[in-house]
């Protein structure tokens, strides 16, 4: 069975905070991207690689160059998961409905080899598409006007990425989910919506995803104590 793996890389990242997309901001003398797509280089995909970008991005086509790896990239739309069923879209015309296609958050750099062929294992296993995730350890509260309510946080899970489902799956529920104009926040959401069991595969905490400018210091540390840094 092919795996293809779509990277959407065409958001802005406003709460970052910088004047460039935080998928560009460098780290250690890479960018954000390259770190990510260099923790994919030995994955077991076997499919297409397609980084959803901007229109006009030519940072994107360049840093795409540096790579022996022939990515191919689809233009990204309004919101993330318009951005996904554009490179769903494009899968189809490639690819096979019981195709895998993991997608993967492109600031998501510190994501470990063996979390990814450990989800998509899990999912070849059981028939059953899944997502990295983590137990949440924080006290959560829920805020509903003036009162605040603490949540049962032992069955509360933070999604991480990436998330593996059927090609054909997947394109039907964020299908329907667009149709329906749906709030997805990400490709489990719109499999939950079309009632389809979604199964939760536990990740590393330092898959953290780069949302604000203080997360750079911390992908850092996790980078070098990944030993993906060189130092000299």
């Amino acid at each position: 069975m092919t795996v293809h793996v779509v990277f959407p890389a065409a958001g802005v990242g406003s709460r970052f905070g910088a004047d460039i997309p935080k998928q560009y901001v460098s780290i250690a003398g890479k960018t954000v991207m390259e770190w990510t797509l260099l923790a994919w280089q030995d994955a077991p995909v076997d499919g297409l690689k397609i980084v959803v970008k901007a229109k006009e991005d030519e940072t994107c086509t360049q840093i795409l160059s540096k790579f022996d790896h022939a990515y191919q990239t689809v233009l990204g739309g309004h919101e993330r998961f318009h951005s996904v069923m554009n490179a769903l879209i494009y899968l189809r015309k490639h690819g096979k409905a019981d195709d895998w296609v993991m997608v993967h958050d492109i600031a998501r750099p510190c994501v470990r080899r063996d979390d990814i062929q450990k989800l998509l294992q899990s999912c070849k296993t059981e028939n059953q598409g899944g997502v990295l995730a983590k137990p949440i350890t924080d006290t959560v509260k829920r805020l509903q006007r003036s009162i605040v309510t603490t949540e049962d946080r032992s069955q509360l899970w933070a999604a991480l990425t990436p998330q593996c489902f059927r090609l054909g799956e997947l394109s039907s529920a964020l299908e329907q989910a667009i149709a329906q104009n749906a709030h997805i926040t990400d490709e489990a959401s719109a499999i939950e919506l079309a009632e389809l069991p979604v199964q939760l595969i536990e990740g590393h905490g330092d898959n953290i995803k780069l949302t604000r400018s203080e997360d750079a210091a911390l992908v850092q540390f996790y980078l070098s104590n990944q030993e993906r840094i060189k130092h000299v």
